[in-house]
């Protein structure tokens, strides 16, 4: 099933997603969106930084029945059917499920764990798959369960390349996905990096990359 939900994972950009799973469209992070996309049925965003939460992408991909998950400063910049989460609590939308999990900077300053951001656990088809959001590498992730982990690995305003192969052997998904690439900060070298520090211990999938 695995393999499945990777095959219908599409790296949007940054930390943007789409996976097509459970019958469903669940968009995380959607910014500086290309070409033709389905619309949403399940959007999720981390905070309200403008790369994250971009009012005029959401546009483009909701509809009316779209559930939208967030945090309480996001949810003032979007419009429709906003649902609030704070970190340590679940939902369950049609048979997927959502946990909030902490998402936040211990050495810079620009995601302050006050502000209680967030990262997301969705289980669907069985799968766990955690998006990181924009984070350090933090104490709670030794307690995050998944099988697919897709974490920022660009540094500057989030966690190092390095810093990510530690959460990434924390967690121990079974396939690990770096993000916050190749736009604002970070290239392909951070994406690269972190694969070759885990050759062996955890397979990487580089989005972009065949």
């Amino acid at each position: 099933m695995i393999d499945k939900i990777l095959d219908n994972l599409v790296w949007l950009g940054h930390d943007g997603f789409l996976l097509k799973a459970g019958g469903k469209n669940i968009y995380f992070d959607p910014f500086q969106l290309k070409g033709e996309l389905p619309a949403a049925d399940l959007l999720l965003v981390s905070h309200d930084h403008y790369d994250h939460c971009s009012p005029e992408d959401i546009a483009r991909i909701v509809k009316p029945e779209t559930e939208i998950i967030t945090e309480p400063q996001a949810a003032r910049k979007i419009n429709g059917k906003v649902r609030i989460m704070a970190p340590g609590e679940r939902r369950e939308i049609d048979n997927i499920k959502i946990e909030a999990v902490a998402s936040y900077n211990i050495n810079k300053k620009f995601h302050p764990r006050a502000n209680n951001w967030l990262g997301f656990i969705v289980t669907v088809d069985g799968v766990r798959i955690y998006h990181a959001g924009d984070t350090d590498y933090i104490p709670e992730m030794k307690n995050f369960k998944a099988d697919v982990a897709l974490l920022p690995v660009s540094g500057t305003y989030v966690m190092t390349a390095d810093e990510a192969v530690q959460a990434a052997l924390d967690i121990n998904p079974k396939v690990a996905i770096p993000m916050h690439f190749g736009s604002i900060v970070g290239d392909l070298s951070d994406a690269e990096s972190f694969a070759r520090a885990l050759a062996g211990k955890i397979t990487v999938k580089i989005p972009g990359l065949k």
